[in-house]
């Protein structure tokens, strides 16, 4: 055999290999595609559908705002870096403030971002000092300080203008309970396909429509069924 034909018979055999581990790939990404889509920008991300999963919206270690046995509950998926959590954060407040008996916010963290888990076990070791709203409004004003910063050196110093003891809640961050609140958290988030932040559900339906006026919209046709 000369050695134009051994040329040609191994490049035929390495073209074969790339072909198969396209084609094997390709196959994988298709039957996976969470793996396939790794966590990235919130804005590429806000237009996927969750699937509904009550058993896996809300848990009882989440942090709660409103009244425990109001009968619509906001599941907020948070993510404490995302810009679009924070613009939210004011709307939602006030559709609280607009149903003070009847609506309850639910909170889930989401890991998405640099620093996102910092900060979440900073509100962590603030529900500790009983801190936690204070520390999360802090923050969430401070963000644009520290949202492209993993150490977020500015989030703990919004928290500490409010109170938070930053040697006890450095010790208090990594405990066994809140690496499993994080956990589950996490797991959820992936069980339920959150892709992007903030995502809603309210009493399990999840928001069709990104904004504001639908949240509030669907938040009070919860409402009303309430009053029938």
């Amino acid at each position: 055999m000369n050695r134009r034909s051994v040329v040609l018979i191994i490049s035929a055999v390495i073209l074969a290999v790339f072909a198969a581990a396209a084609f094997f790939y390709s196959s994988s990404q298709l039957q996976s595609p969470q793996q396939a889509e790794a966590p990235g920008s919130t804005a590429q991300k806000t237009a996927a559908q969750p699937k509904q999963s009550g058993g896996q919206l809300v848990r009882s270690h989440s942090p709660v705002f409103g009244p425990v046995q109001a009968p619509v509950t906001i599941v907020e998926f948070f993510d404490p870096s995302c810009e679009a959590c924070r613009a939210f954060h004011p709307y939602v407040k006030q559709i609280l403030a607009e149903n003070p008996e009847d609506v309850r916010l639910v909170l889930r963290y989401v890991l998405f971002h640099p620093g996102s888990e910092e900060v979440a076990r900073m509100l962590e070791a603030a529900r500790k000092q009983n801190l936690h709203e204070q520390v999360l409004e802090a923050v969430l004003e401070a963000q644009p300080g520290w949202h492209d910063d993993p150490k977020v050196a500015q989030a703990w110093a919004a928290a500490e203008r409010v109170g938070l003891n930053l040697e006890q809640a450095r010790q208090d961050m990594h405990a066994p309970g809140v690496n499993a609140v994080l956990e589950t958290d996490m797991q959820d988030v992936m069980a339920v396909g959150v892709r992007g932040t903030p995502t809603f559900f309210v009493n399990g339906r999840a928001l069709s429509e990104f904004g504001p006026e639908p949240l509030r919209q669907l938040v009070s046709s919860e409402v009303a069924k309430t009053s029938l």
